[in-house]
Order: C-alpha cells, then sequence, then structure tokens
C-alpha cells in the first residue's frame, strides 16, 4: 500500500550563520561556468557532490549537519566562500558590456526554446540545440543584455540512458522534485504561485512558472503537473520529446501561447521575441492575438509589429527534422483560436504553408516562424544556402541568393566549457577578459605559454578523462551483475595513448560507424606498436529512433571484440558532465556528418577551445573554419550525389589522415618528450578559434543585426496606437491586390558587348505600374558574375531613378552600375513594393524580373 501525503513543504537546510551565502550562491547558475564556485560546493562533501549530479541545492538539503559546523569553523572554507560570494556579487553588479543600436531603455528580449542544457542536475536537453540555448542564456548575462529565456520544465526531464548486455540502448525516466533543484515558484504579490492558463480542444490547461537563475538572466519555465489540472494534463511536460504528435502540440502550445501569457502576467512585454526553432512558433499568433485586443487592429495591422520584432533561428538541414501537423489536429487544437483572430482555417492554414491554398500540405511549425518573424537565420554560413534551398518554395519570387535567410554562426560558452585547468592557463598569459568578453582578450599571448605547460595541463586533461572512463566502466558492470574484473572485458585505456573523441546525438546523418568502414585497417591503426590510437564515444539516441540504437549497439559490438577491446569504448550516461570532460580530455576531436546535413555542430568549437585539434568532414561550422595547420578536413568541399561513394571516399580520407598524419605528429616527440608541432598546432587552433566561434561572438551578432533593428520596428510601427502598422497593412492590401497587373515593358543598355571593367553600363527601364503609384515602385538593377548558361549570380545591386511617366502610365526609369570586375558580367532588372515606413524586416515576398 502506498500512502499520499495530506500536504507537503519545502524545508531550507539549516545553515550556520557563517554559511548563510551558499544559500543565494546554491540559487544561481553561475557556478555552473565559475570553477571556484564549483569547486567550494565539491569541498563540502565529494561524494555527495557528484551522487547529487552537481545539484549544490540537493547537496545542502543532504549535508550532514555537523559537516556543516565544521565548516563554519574552517577558516580555509570561510576564504573561500568569500571569495565565491564576492565574484558573484561583482558579476552581477557589473555594467553592461555590450551597447546595442535600437533598444530602447526598458526593452526586454525574450528567448524561446523548447530545451535548455544548463546543467547535468537539470536533465532539460536533448543534444546541440538545448546546449546552444543554455550558452546563449550564459553569454547574455555576461554580455549584460536585457534577455529572459522562456522554457517548459519536464518533471521527468531527458532519458538517462543505460546500455543492456546486448548493447541496446534503454531509457530510464526519473522523477525531479523542483524543490530539490536551483529554481523557484514565480509569486505573485500576495506571495501565490503564478500559472497561466493555455486554451486547448474545449477546455484550459494551466500551467505554473518557476525561474532559474542564470547569472544575471532569469530563465522563466512553464511545467502543467500541478493539481488543478487532470492527470492527462498534467503529463503535457513530463517528458522532453515524448509522446506523439498531439503530444509535441500541446507542449508547443504551452510554450509559445503559454510562455506570452507568463511574461504579460509578469509585467514583460518583450520588445523582442526570439524563436530557437519552430517549437515555439505559436508565440507569434498569441502575440497578434494580444495586439488585436490592446489596440482594437485588425489581424493584417497587428502582425506587421509583431513579425518586424520576431527572430527565428533553424537549426535543421533536412525536412524530416521539422515538425509537422496534419490540419485536422490544428482544427481540434487551435480552431476555436483562430476564430478570435478573425480568420478561417484556409487563412491560418496557409501561414504554415509553404504553398498556399494546398490542401494536402501538412502545417509547419518552421513555416510558421518564417512567416512571423522579420529576422530568420541559419546556424553556419554553409547551413544559410541549405536553408534556403530547403524553404526556396516560400519566396517563390526571389532567387536563391535573395532568400531572406542570413546567417549566424553557432558558438559556444568559453568558461563553461574550457577546463578548469586550461582556464587557469589562460588566466595568467591572455587574462581573464577572455571568459567575459572573448572578442576584446589578448589571444595572441597563447604564443608566450611555453610549450611544457600546455602540454603538461593537456596531459592531466586526459589522465582525468581515461580515469573516469575506467570508474565508469566499473560502475557499469557492477549494475549489470557483472564481474568488474571481467578477464579481458575492461577498458585498459592508457593515459599516454592519442585519443580521439566523438561525442554527440547519435542519428544516421552524423555516420558514427564510418570509423568501422575497414575493421581490419582500423585495427591495424588502434593496435600500432609504435604510435598506439584509442577512440571514445559517447551520445545518445532519441527514443524512438531504432537506427540510432542500431548504430549504438554497432559501436558497442565492436568494442567488445578482441582486437578492439581496450581501444575502443562507448560511455554510457552521456551528459553535460561527461561532455566537459571529453571535450578537455581528447587529443584529437572526430566529426564525421554525411555533407551538407550539419547545420552547425558546436562540439569540436568546445574541443577546440581546449586546445584539442579538429578532425572533421568540412560541413557546418567547420566548413568556414578550416584552416590548415590547425585541424584536418575529413573528405573533400563536395556533395556525392551517392552517399555511398562519399561514404567510402571520406572513410579513405579518415584513415589516411589518421596514419599518415595525426598519429605521426602526435608521437614525434623531442629530448624532453614533448610534440612540439602537435602543442604548435594546439596553441593556432585556440588563437583561430576560440573567440571567432564563442556565444559571446554570437549573441553579439544577434544584438546587432537581429534584436537592435527588431526593436526599432517594435516601436516604430506600435507608435500612435499602431498608427504606421495600419498605414502600412493598408498599403500592403492595395499592393498585393494590383501586384499581378505591374509590367515591366523594356529594359535597354548602352549596348556595348565588350567594355573596360570600370566603364559604367547605363540600363532604361519602362515598366506599367498597373493600379499602382511610381511611389509604390522600386527599381534596381542587379548584377555579377554569370556562368556560359548566363545564369546570373548575384553581387551587388544599384538602384534606378524614377524619370518621369507618360501620358500611358508608363514609368521610364534610369541609371548605371560599374561592373567592377572581368570576366562574363551580367545583370537583371528587378522591380520591388517599397514604402518610406516599411522597416529593412519586413520582407514582403513580392518581386517582378525583366
Amino acid at each position: 500500500m502506498r500512502i499520499r501525503a495530506a500536504r507537503t513543504f519545502i524545508v531550507e537546510p539549516n545553515l550556520p550563520g557563517p554559511l548563510e551565502p551558499l544559500r543565494k550562491l546554491s540559487r544561481n547558475l553561475y557556478w555552473t561556468w565559475n570553477t571556484d564556485a564549483a569547486a567550494l560546493f565539491e569541498r563540502i562533501d565529494r561524494e555527495l557532490w557528484r551522487e547529487t549530479d552537481h545539484n549544490p541545492v540537493r547537496l545542502l538539503q543532504l549535508v550532514r549537519q555537523e559537516r556543516l559546523h565544521e565548516l563554519a569553523e574552517d577558516e580555509g572554507f570561510l576564504e573561500h566562500q568569500r571569495r565565491v560570494a564576492a565574484a558573484l556579487e561583482a558579476y552581477l553588479g557589473r555594467a553592461p558590456l555590450l551597447e546595442v543600436e535600437g533598444l530602447e531603455p526598458g526593452d526586454v528580449i525574450a528567448y524561446f526554446s523548447l530545451e535548455f542544457a544548463l546543467a547535468e542536475c537539470l536533465p532539460n536537453y536533448s543534444g546541440g540545440l538545448g546546449v546552444l540555448a543554455g550558452d546563449h542564456l550564459k553569454s547574455a548575462s555576461d554580455l549584460g543584455l536585457p534577455l529572459v529565456g522562456v522554457g517548459l520544465f519536464y518533471h521527468q526531464g531527458y532519458f538517462r540512458q543505460e546500455i543492456s548486455p546486448d548493447g541496446w540502448q534503454q531509457e530510464v525516466y526519473l522523477d525531479l522534485d523542483p524543490a530539490a533543484l536551483p529554481m523557484a515558484h514565480v509569486v505573485d504579490a500576495s506571495g501565490r504561485p503564478v500559472e497561466v492558463a493555455v486554451p486547448f480542444d474545449g477546455r484550459e490547461v494551466w500551467a505554473q512558472a518557476w525561474r532559474i537563475d542564470v547569472g544575471k538572466t532569469p530563465l522563466y519555465v512553464l511545467t502543467t503537473n500541478i493539481e488543478r489540472n487532470p492527470p492527462a494534463d498534467r503529463e503535457i511536460t513530463a517528458r522532453l520529446y515524448g509522446g506523439d504528435n498531439e503530444m509535441r502540440i500541446q507542449q508547443e502550445m504551452v510554450l509559445g501561447i503559454g510562455g506570452v501569457r507568463l511574461l504579460q502576467a509578469l509585467g514583460i512585454e518583450p520588445a523582442v521575441c526570439h524563436m530557437n526553432e519552430g517549437h515555439s512558433a505559436l508565440l507569434g499568433i498569441e502575440r497578434i492575438r494580444a495586439a488585436m485586443e490592446r489596440f482594437g487592429a485588425s489581424f493584417a495591422e497587428a502582425r506587421l509589429p509583431v513579425t518586424g520584432a520576431t527572430v527565428f533561428t533553424t537549426h535543421t538541414a533536412v525536412a524530416a527534422g521539422i515538425d509537422l501537423f496534419p490540419p485536422d489536429l490544428l482544427r481540434r487544437y487551435l480552431g476555436h483560436y483562430w476564430a478570435r483572430l478573425g480568420l478561417d482555417d484556409r487563412a491560418f492554414l496557409d501561414l504554415g504553408r509553404t504553398r498556399p491554398g494546398d490542401d494536402g500540405e501538412p502545417f509547419s511549425m518552421a513555416v510558421l516562424g518564417l512567416n512571423l518573424s522579420g529576422y530568420r537565420n541559419g546556424v553556419s554560413q554553409l547551413h544559410r544556402g541549405v536553408s534556403r534551398r530547403l524553404w526556396e518554395s516560400a519566396w517563390p519570387n526571389l532567387p536563391h541568393d535573395s532568400i531572406p535567410i542570413d546567417a549566424i554562426t553557432n558558438g559556444v560558452h568559453l568558461p563553461t566549457w574550457v577546463s578548469h585547468e586550461m582556464g587557469e592557463l589562460f588566466d595568467r598569459y591572455v587574462g581573464p577578459a577572455w571568459r567575459d568578453d572573448p572578442a576584446s582578450a589578448n589571444w595572441a599571448a597563447v604564443y608566450d605559454i611555453p610549450d611544457e605547460e600546455l602540454w603538461r595541463v593537456h596531459e592531466r586533461q586526459r589522465q582525468q578523462l581515461v580515469l573516469r572512463a575506467r570508474q565508469q566502466y566499473t560502475e557499469d558492470m557492477l549494475r549489470r551483475g557483472l564481474p568488474a574484473n571481467e578477464p579481458g572485458g575492461g577498458p585498459v585505456l592508457d593515459p599516454e595513448v592519442l585519443t580521439i573523441g566523438f561525442a554527440r546525438r547519435f542519428a544516421g546523418y552524423k555516420r558514427a560507424t564510418l570509423l568501422f568502414r575497414d575493421l581490419e585497417r582500423l585495427a591495424r591503426i588502434l593496435d600500432d606498436f609504435e604510435r598506439p590510437v584509442q577512440v571514445l564515444f559517447a551520445g545518445k539516441a532519441h527514443p524512438r529512433d531504432d537506427g540510432a540504437k542500431a548504430l549504438i549497439r554497432e559501436v558497442v559490438q565492436v568494442s567488445r571484440s578482441p582486437e578492439f577491446r581496450g581501444r575502443l569504448v562507448l560511455l554510457e550516461r552521456y551528459d553535460v558532465e561527461l561532455g566537459r570532460l571529453l571535450v578537455a580530455g581528447s587529443d584529437a576531436w572526430l566529426n564525421t556528418p554525411l555533407r551538407p546535413l550539419e547545420a552547425s555542430g558546436t562540439s569540436g568549437m568546445k574541443a577546440c577551445a581546449n586546445g584539442v585539434l579538429h578532425l572533421s568532414v568540412l560541413d557546418g561550422w567547420w566548413w568556414e573554419a578550416y584552416r590548415p595547420g590547425t585541424g584536418w578536413a575529413i573528405g573533400r568541399n563536395r556533395v556525392d550525389d551517392d552517399p555511398e561513394a562519399q561514404d567510402a571516399f571520406d572513410a579513405e580520407s579518415l584513415y589516411g589522415l589518421l596514419e599518415g598524419e595525426v598519429a605521426p605528429l602526435f608521437y614525434e616527440r623531442d629530448g624532453q618528450g614533448i610534440p612540439r608541432e602537435w602543442v604548435r598546432r594546439m596553441k593556432e587552433t585556440i588563437v583561430t578559434y576560440a573567440a571567432q566561434f564563442s556565444t559571446s561572438r554570437m549573441v553579439s551578432d544577434y544584438a546587432r543585426r537581429a534584436y537592435g533593428p527588431a526593436a526599432s520596428a517594435w516601436h516604430a510601427l506600435r507608435a500612435e496606437n499602431l498608427g504606421r502598422a495600419r498605414e502600412l497593412a493598408a498599403w500592403l492590401e492595395r499592393v498585393r491586390a494590383g501586384w499581378d497587373a505591374v509590367k515591366v515593358y523594356a529594359v535597354e543598355d548602352d549596348g556595348s558587348e565588350l567594355r573596360p571593367a570600370d566603364a559604367p553600363v547605363t540600363v532604361r527601364v519602362q515598366l506599367y505600374p498597373g493600379p499602382l503609384q511610381p511611389e509604390d515602385l522600386r527599381v534596381d538593377i542587379v548584377y555579377g558574375q554569370t556562368d556560359a548558361r548566363r545564369e546570373l549570380r548575384i553581387e551587388a545591386e544599384a538602384p534606378l531613378q524614377f524619370a518621369g511617366q507618360q501620358e500611358d502610365r508608363l514609368c521610364r526609369y534610369e541609371g548605371s552600375f560599374r561592373p567592377g570586375s572581368g570576366g562574363r558580367v551580367g545583370f537583371a532588372v528587378r522591380v520591388m513594393p517599397q514604402h518610406p515606413h516599411l522597416p529593412g524586416v519586413i520582407c514582403t515576398g513580392l518581386a517582378h524580373w525583366a
């Protein structure tokens, strides 16, 4: 028989007076990137710190009272505590490091994401998307950007990974108690928990808010696991990426609609909302609804300021990675909602379709995000092109190069991912600026670090990684009921051997088993007597991705073969802490995605910041980052039509690099045992990549290129009771109605086939404006290099000037451009709508081409 408590209480730990600062320190995730703060909590009870998954709140709840009294009289500990507490107060009180044109005093940016990776004790993440989101919040805090995060709290989190004796991944879900985590109830003025209602299919679902402090950045997370909801609704936020399509749309309604309502309940009206993928796209609809009610506006009028003030980031490179919902499911859950917006089925469903009016096309949350945002971006330079191809049908009148999807390459939060020892080395030589403002740090000073010192620090990192791998192997064998000292069964890893790390989410396109294409050759490489190699794998597969689970099982089975035992190991229970050890302790970081399916990838960035050399296919961030003399490029800079041929070529390239370059370079030592050329490459790697691929740079890019312009549009379009938005909405309606009647009748130039590069080309255009006025239209020359088929690569543009209108209403435009380069150059004429009050972040998608 199980007995439920009639009532529960949250009992705060009874800290002795001298230890009271620990209460505040435990509640702010500053300790996740301040290694001195983490060391303070580890000092309280090393084993308990590990058992609680590095959770200081739970640590203080469980530690023996006698131990606390001991620490209260320990001057060494108290001095350590004073140092950490002073560092936190100085950090929280520091002036902003970043000024953003367009942001006004009091403006807030709201960053929405379905997952956030912040600490291993908060398993609210599955992989790179969540890690990126967590690092985004941390760098926003470092820079002093007025940003708040919005997400969900999953009371069973994401699964804990265990590997069965046959190598199959098993998912274990643990109930998480918010009272034992570094988070706090959000309460109103009367002390009651803040709750918001989300309208579902004929009912309301209630969500309660919790706050997580990430330095200076608050993260608000919603949970439906509260008493006032029926049991089924309490399970909506039980698991990240759990359930079916219906559960997914329920979660996305709580995140998008509930998240906006939560901010409103807290008195926060964000000037900018940032959608981290399409999961939160419904926030745009909710903001429009709120503006319609507040200003008495139509959907079209309220849509303009919301669209202009929204940023959308896509992380996928394949259509299969997009949330798609059948129209009937949308009608069931949102039909009543869009009726309040004055929209019918077709008008709403078309917001999530690339082909409006096509009832056979499912509803895409990513397309909704694209349609309700003014700034859109991929997460690497290569991914911008991939995204434009993926979504080109949404802008049928624009050529590939003009599709309004920009690129802001991902980064990593350096203080989180750089190891404690390497961080201390940077403090001594680079200076403390590398932590909070890496762009201003003197990274060239890395070259001044003595080779011996840098190498010894790295060797200690590798030793710690090997120690953790051995310890985890023993624990896993005991968990399975097998002897830990099984003959020949243990990963007899060697802390002196070249160690290659491969850790990321397991998915087919990431090709974790590319290394196994020729097992005989791989065995020779790993077991080379003079230059041995060992490989550490880690990563989780999605619970419903059996293909990815089969890849994990293949890694496990290969690792158990006699020729690979002790040289190839899969480390289970992959989490933030294990990830930190891997990116710091590996010598080379392996990345083998099938081009061009890796949108960005950030694990290699973390490794490079620690001086680990990158060994990767030219995909994602490495395509733009790779420089000879740092890491290595696997394969070639092209995409094969046949994936099998690409696998064969890349595997051959990988084996050749390992045999001919990587291993020989690692083992080429001088009389002091130092691999001088390897260390030189380590320094080059840190200097070249650490600051450039940090989230400090990334968030600064978002602030200047996306948040500032979005906030400017928000303020301009909402002024005078939405006066400018109403004017623009009426203008857009008139332009769209008359656009098909606009015709370009003639394009003339000065006719010279051969000309000097600096000679201007004069162009004259005649067009019929239909029912529109000349001031409604902008006519440009776009020009650049062309190929033999006359296909134009747009490199620049020049406006044509209105030169008059004839009695038959034909309009004349004239202008010129200078090609500026040799070879075959071409131009085209583009006609687009223009309005003096139309913000640059609003793309109408309308264009005519001569």
